[in-house]
């Protein structure tokens, strides 16, 4: 493991204003609040998100009255790096960021073929206690506000414009772009009607799935640096330093530490910021949320159409094996679950992509391989198979390659269900959610 420790960190001061909490139309409004022109605000935002500032002083084309205020009653939430480790492929990197009130959280920037995802984090710890999940045995210590959760994505964003480009890319990425191998028999049709606030393009079901990794085209230097960028309200060029595919931030995965629908209205809001065409500009389609099972969070998606991929972590298929794996189950039993989950299909007309952790011997067998095939049955559904990664609170094992091939072989011969299993990225940095957070506590 490649690493190095960051402590000597940039202190931020809690009680200012955390401009990664506003959205364009709220840091607009927050303008006019202070007397200062909308011109001003939209400058701002393009240093925030075009040229991703890190603080006040490289911001030359507002005012000095303007910088007088931002100085005094607002501020930058950069996030520090606390820990820094490096996967020894080059493909992965995992940060542990420092938050203004001491605690740590994960952010994992990932590169494939032609594009970059970051997964993200939505809480400090998490409550719902998934017996093989290293966040899980930290237990829950808060939720975080809706610029945490937006500043992991810009510290992948800066960070990408500083990193050297890994000699090959791995492969094509699935929606929550980390499987590598898959098999695919006929998805289901899209939907005839999409849901309403979203664009048809958004309801589209994934490329087909890759069965290898890509080795990198001839060039492997880095890219020219382009100087394309958005015209600030002054008329000026914000350069965007290199748009190619390698130096942008285009995947988002809410799959870090925590439960985003246990913190709904922050991971919304945060979305709604990152989202905007003006700032990064991720599309509704290049985020996947992954829930537990939250089953009001998911009636809610549902009735608010949010035009994201959903991701639930299914894990067994009783309901008696899934609460040993997943306590919250208890609270919301997996019939409720899955009700929820074809009443999200139903109004939405998206698919659901079905998580399903691979423990040897445990719910790897061609028995538990018919059960979650049944229990899918009927539904728009592809199974994520996901090999265990070891954490030292629990004693369960990966399962082997021959019997994750032959759980995906019976899922697409005998109930026509498309899957992938999820490449294992990272393993050598403890890439896993929470586990380098787990360690540097100790």
């Amino acid at each position: 493991m490649q690493g190095r420790a960051r402590y000597a960190c940039r202190v931020t001061t809690p009680g200012r204003l955390d401009l990664h909490d506003l959205t364009r139309e709220e840091l607009r409004l927050q303008f006019v609040r202070w007397g200062f022109s909308p011109v001003h605000a939209a400058r701002l935002w393009a240093y925030l998100y075009l040229e991703l500032a890190e603080d006040f002083s490289s911001m030359p084309e507002l005012p000095a009255k303007v910088l007088a205020r931002l100085e005094t009653e607002a501020r930058i939430g950069v996030l520090p790096t606390a820990l820094e480790t490096d996967s020894s492929d080059g493909f992965t990197r995992k940060y542990l960021l420092a938050l203004p009130d001491a605690e740590r959280i994960e952010t994992v920037l990932m590169r494939f073929t032609g594009r970059v995802t970051a997964c993200i984090s939505s809480q400090v710890g998490c409550a719902m206690g998934c017996v093989f999940c290293a966040t899980g045995q930290m237990g829950y210590t808060r939720h975080l506000t809706p610029g945490e959760i937006v500043a992991q994505a810009v510290h992948v964003a800066r960070a990408l414009r500083h990193l050297p480009p890994p000699k090959t890319f791995s492969a094509e990425p699935v929606p929550d772009d980390s499987a590598i191998a898959s098999a695919s028999p006929k998805p289901p049709d899209p939907p005839t009607s999409p849901a309403p606030c979203a664009s048809p393009a958004s309801h589209a079901l994934p490329k087909p799935l890759v069965s290898h990794i890509s080795p990198a085209s001839s060039a492997s230097t880095v890219p020219t640096t382009s100087v394309a960028g958005n015209a600030s309200p002054s008329g000026k060029r914000h350069v965007l330093h290199d748009t190619s595919p390698e130096r942008r931030l285009r995947n988002i995965v809410l799959m870090g530490m925590g439960e985003p629908l246990h913190n709904y209205e922050a991971v919304m809001h945060a979305i709604d910021i990152l989202r905007d065409p003006n700032g990064l500009a991720l599309a509704a389609e290049r985020i996947t949320l992954s829930t537990v099972g939250v089953v009001p969070g998911i009636l809610r998606l549902a009735q608010e159409r949010r035009p994201l991929h959903l991701a639930v972590s299914l894990h067994a298929a009783t309901q008696a094996e899934r609460a040993a794996l997943v306590p919250a189950a208890r609270k919301w039993p997996l019939d409720e679950l899955m009700a929820a989950c074809r009443t999200y299909s139903e109004t939405t007309g998206r698919r659901i992509f079905y998580e399903w952790t691979l423990i040897e011997g445990k719910n790897d067998t061609p028995e538990q391989a018919r059960a979650v095939g049944t229990l899918l049955r009927g539904l728009p559904a592809q199974v994520n198979l996901i090999p265990l990664n070891p954490t030292a609170g629990y004693d369960g094992v990966p399962t082997h390659t021959a019997a994750a091939k032959a759980f995906q072989r019976i899922l697409a011969d005998e109930f026509s269900l498309p899957s992938t299993v999820r490449q294992r990225r990272g393993i050598d940095i403890a890439a896993g959610c929470g586990q380098l957070a787990v360690a540097e506590r100790h």
